[in-house]
């Protein structure tokens, strides 16, 4: 389901399904970034210069993580920033034998390492999400 905005970004108007997002990434100082589908052009939103936009983002991750259903957001925090990652958008994944799991943002070039005891329900989702969809065990 397409969920459509409208965002002001550097003096440019961006009409932007954010289902198609494959991930926000929110900053210890509150900016959040993500990156228009289908290109590496990141956005970047800042709160006080954008309030009403960031508001959009904020009340949008906050809907998808927050779904009992929902089996393909996750929230997961990664160097000190917190992403909001659309898993139907990763295309591989990588187990090491320590248990990692890495992936890379695909829209970005980013990879996100997630460890089980670091971010353990998290981790959980994204195994849960691996299996379901793959039909492979990890």
């Amino acid at each position: 389901m397409a969920y459509w905005e409208k965002i002001i970004y550097d003096r440019k108007e961006y009409i932007v399904n954010f289902e198609r997002v494959s991930s926000f990434c929110r900053e210890p100082n509150s900016r959040v970034t993500f990156w228009l589908p289908d290109n590496a052009i990141p956005i970047v939103i800042n709160p006080q210069s954008n309030p009403k936009d960031y508001q959009k983002i904020i009340e949008y991750t906050a809907k998808v993580t927050n779904l009992r259903d929902n089996t393909y957001w996750v929230k997961i925090f990664y160097e000190r920033n917190e992403y909001i990652i659309n898993l139907t958008c990763i295309s591989s994944f990588c187990r090491e034998p320590n248990g990692r799991i890495t992936f890379w943002l695909p829209d970005s070039t980013i990879p996100i390492i997630i460890n089980p005891t670091s971010n353990p329900e998290s981790y959980q989702k994204v195994v849960e999400y691996i299996e379901k969809t793959t039909g492979f065990n990890i």
